[in-house]
């Protein structure tokens, strides 16, 4: 693999990355297409690598829009592989709302619905309650919508949590709102009428 290939931006940001950063991402290289590389789920989660591979899927994503646009799309498709590559390695180990979002965007733009569901699964496994609902609060439609629905799966007690922060209050108010009417959940409707109660005094 010679990064210069994929142009001077990708090469910059290759040059940044940390050594086991850049073993990760040439060991995804090398691994056949159809089987990603699985990562040791084990290993303490490394923030820094997020931010890595983010960035370096970032620039891949773009140099390869650019190339095939200029050169047709075998010129783009190594660059398409390496940003796979990267999107793969991020999807199992990431445990960052901004980088679920670029994850959901990306392919939802591929049209790649069979992962959006599967990052979609993720989101209550991987995210605390307070970074679901700021993905609950994304520009992004899709992003958002699929953040809501994961907050009306989580246990209303850790709802109620974010009910009490002002930043997160709309959010789950919102998800409290679907599990009393959607699911016919009593405890949502009783902390709903709780909220609304303690609201009222306020003013």
């Amino acid at each position: 693999m010679m990064i210069e290939d994929f142009g001077p931006r990708v090469a910059n940001v290759w040059n940044h990355l940390r050594t086991t950063t850049r073993n990760l991402v040439e060991r995804a290289w090398q691994s056949p297409a159809a089987s990603p590389p699985q990562v040791q789920r084990a290993a303490p989660y490394d923030p820094r690598a997020d931010q890595e591979l983010s960035q370096l899927l970032a620039v891949l994503d773009e140099h390869a829009a650019q190339v095939e646009q200029a050169s047709g799309r075998e010129d783009a498709r190594q660059a398409r592989r390496l940003a796979d590559a990267c999107a793969n390695l991020l999807s199992q180990q990431t445990q960052s709302a901004e980088v679920f979002a670029q994850l959901i965007e990306r392919a939802h733009q591929r049209k790649d619905y069979a992962r959006v569901d599967a990052l979609a699964e993720m989101l209550s496994e991987r995210l605390a309650p307070s970074e679901m609902a700021e993905l609950g609060r994304a520009n992004n439609v899709v992003v958002r919508a699929l953040a809501q629905e994961a907050l009306t799966q989580l246990p209303t007690s850790l709802l109620v949590m974010l009910l009490r922060d002002p930043v997160d209050a709309t959010v789950a108010r919102q998800a409290l709102e679907r599990q009393a009417t959607e699911f016919a959940s009593l405890e949502a409707q009783q902390v709903l009428n709780e909220f609304e109660t303690n609201v009222l005094d306020e003013i």
